[in-house]
């Protein structure tokens, strides 16, 4: 069963069509990256898959686990298992990591012990007494958010530009947390520019977006072939 279907997908962003029938399966336990030049559309799907209020669903449907979930506001997508990781996560004042971390795993039934969580993404237990993300660099924001969503254990996770503006050991620590995911049986899609990531992940399917369409699908190859070529040439062969 696909864990995830996006279903000719139309999408605006203040009065402008970006999204222009994206069609996307990801089967469970299944690991994807999607790739494209900037302004392709891809944290647009993103926004989109996460409920954000300001991207209009003009037409198409989003179904998780066979149930479809286009309309539903992003707590309650996130409540049926589907997380998303942003590129820059928010800082969240007052807010200690040990409580949010404690909240997710008892709103999603997983227990975890937060320092030993901390541990699994590199983060020194410290980090469990400080407000969420506050002071943190951009490596640490992502570890912690990494850090989040195994607490919540979900059905599928996308992540936008997880290897962006980070260093390497944020990046290990990123491609081990989606090889775990994977082995816990949760699906992954990664939107980036990048083929960081992709030294220390295995994808099962390459998809290149341009113009707000899914226009090519392919193995591991597809990246090279994009490297060597860029994604017009590759996309017109």
């Amino acid at each position: 069963m696909n864990a995830l279907e996006v279903i000719d997908l139309w999408v605006k962003v203040e009065g402008k069509e970006i999204l222009k029938g994206v069609n996307l399966n990801i089967p469970k336990g299944e690991l994807h990256i999607l790739m494209g030049p900037n302004g392709a559309g891809k944290s647009t799907l993103a926004m989109t898959l996460a409920g954000h209020p300001k991207y209009v669903v003009e037409k198409g449907k989003i179904v998780l686990c066979g149930e479809e979930i286009t309309h539903l506001p992003p707590e309650e997508r996130a409540r049926k298992g589907l997380m998303v990781l942003f590129q820059t996560p928010p800082e969240l004042e007052g807010v200690y990591v040990a409580d949010l971390i404690n909240k997710i795993s008892e709103r999603f039934g997983s227990k975890v012990d937060v320092e030993e969580l901390l541990k699994e993404v590199n983060l020194p237990p410290s980090f469990a007494y400080r407000y969420v993300n506050k002071g943190f660099s951009g490596g640490e924001r992502k570890r912690f958010e990494t850090a989040r969503i195994l607490a919540a254990k979900p059905k599928v996770v996308v992540m936008d530009e997880p290897d962006s503006g980070v260093d390497v050991e944020s990046i290990k620590v990123i491609a081990n947390t989606i090889n775990k995911l994977l082995q816990m049986g949760t699906s992954v899609l990664v939107i980036t520019h990048y083929r960081n990531i992709l030294k220390y992940v295995t994808p099962h399917k390459v998809h290149v977006m341009i113009d707000g369409r899914i226009v090519k699908s392919g193995d591991i190859s597809l990246v090279e072939e994009i490297e060597k070529k860029g994604f017009k040439e590759v996309v017109m062969h």
